[in-house]
């Protein structure tokens, strides 16, 4: 009773505005807009307009984010390059970092690009996408504030650290797996907490080494290092989540070592004095050109047959359906397509916040009145 729905379109220039009127430039602001939308379209809430509030336009209100972004290249090679985002948006600095990848593959048949000091670059398929929709396969990771503690550990020191590939398939929609390399990242602690229900069991240890399932304590305590979230496959190494772990960590040094920049407890934002600070976050992007290798059509064509095997083979005991990577999300976009994004309660109070902060009352947006907001 309490969701409303906005068609995709509204939100994304609704985003728009509220990111132009936070004093970012207006093919800037449309960058970080797609990137959200992207998120809501594909049915992934944690990184779309749920974060709009939190995550960017607060940060920049409070001058510790620069809504204008210096995109600069301090070292290139003919299919490599390191660039310093001087803490700007993140969504325009991957956006230019992952197009300088596939130009250097388009060329070189390989393209790789590291980032230092950016900030939350949003939802990290976005980036493989861009790869995908030239034919090639994208890869891409970053580094984040601390959350994961180490297997054996309770202690919140590595970042969610997504490791992502996009890779384009002969089907409707590529394969994408775009996934934190914890059982669960911040974003969807923070919608759990949106929305007022609790998280499943096991998702974090505190410093004791018990479970919570309180999703607003967890996030309390996330920032109070009294509570850290869990590798994939969990405590310990019986349920191998010393993989979760070490995937993590590959994340870490790919975002870091190679482009000289912050890592584990520097990505904290907050100083010694207790102060918000710029993130100082590290990403990398990998471009693949599948024209270097083999036809595209033809990589395509066996990628999908591949995928299609997967799902048609041997269901469990009540189970109708198997999915691959990215056919969900794609489900979820012709949904969104036609019925719109569903904003909950706390969201649709976080949108008049910047609307009468932003003095946007003026601009024509129909849901604004459809829905009453």
């Amino acid at each position: 009773m309490d969701t409303v729905f906005i068609k995709l379109e509204e939100l994304k220039r609704f985003m728009i505005k509220v990111f132009e009127r936070a004093g970012v430039p207006q093919k800037d602001a449309e960058i970080c807009a797609d990137n959200l939308i992207t998120a809501d379209r594909l049915g992934i809430d944690s990184h779309g307009i749920n974060r709009l509030k939190e995550i960017y336009y607060d940060r920049i209100k409070m001058g510790i984010q620069n809504p204008i972004t210096n995109f600069e290249i301090v070292k290139e090679g003919p299919t490599t390059a390191v660039i310093d985002g001087h803490n700007g948006m993140g969504h325009v600095i991957g956006y230019k970092a992952m197009k300088l990848a596939i130009e250097k593959a388009k060329n070189f048949g390989l393209g790789m690009t590291v980032v230092r000091n950016s900030n939350h670059y949003g939802i990290a398929g976005y980036y493989a996408l861009m790869a995908c929709k030239e034919d090639m396969i994208g890869i891409t990771g970053t580094n984040a504030r601390p959350s994961i503690a180490p297997t054996f550990g309770t202690e919140n020191m590595l970042g969610t650290n997504p490791l992502t590939f996009g890779i384009p398939t002969d089907e409707e929609f590529p394969f994408l797996l775009d996934c934190a390399t914890s059982i669960t990242q911040r974003g969807k602690i923070e919608s759990y907490a949106k929305k007022g229900i609790p998280c499943p069991p096991g998702l974090v240890i505190t410093s004791d080494g018990s479970t919570l399932t309180d999703a607003e304590l967890i996030l309390k305590y996330l920032t109070e290092d009294r509570c850290a979230l869990l590798p994939l496959g969990g405590a310990g190494e019986e349920t191998a989540g010393y993989k979760g772990y070490g995937y993590a960590t590959v994340v870490e040094i790919l975002s870091a070592s190679l482009q000289n920049g912050a890592f584990l407890k520097m990505l904290s934002g907050i100083n010694e004095k207790k102060e918000r600070v710029p993130y100082r976050l590290g990403h990398f992007f990998i471009a693949i050109n599948i024209s270097s290798f083999i036809e595209p059509e033809t990589f395509k064509k066996i990628t999908g047959n591949i995928l299609r095997s997967l799902r048609a083979s041997k269901k469990a005991p009540g189970c109708s359906r198997i999915y691959t990577a990215g056919e969900k999300e794609y489900i979820a976009s012709i949904e969104r397509e036609k019925n719109g994004v569903p904003i909950n309660k706390k969201l649709q109070e976080e949108i008049k916040t910047m609307i009468s902060e932003l003095n946007l009352k003026d601009f024509n947006f129909p849901f604004l009145w459809n829905q009453g907001l």
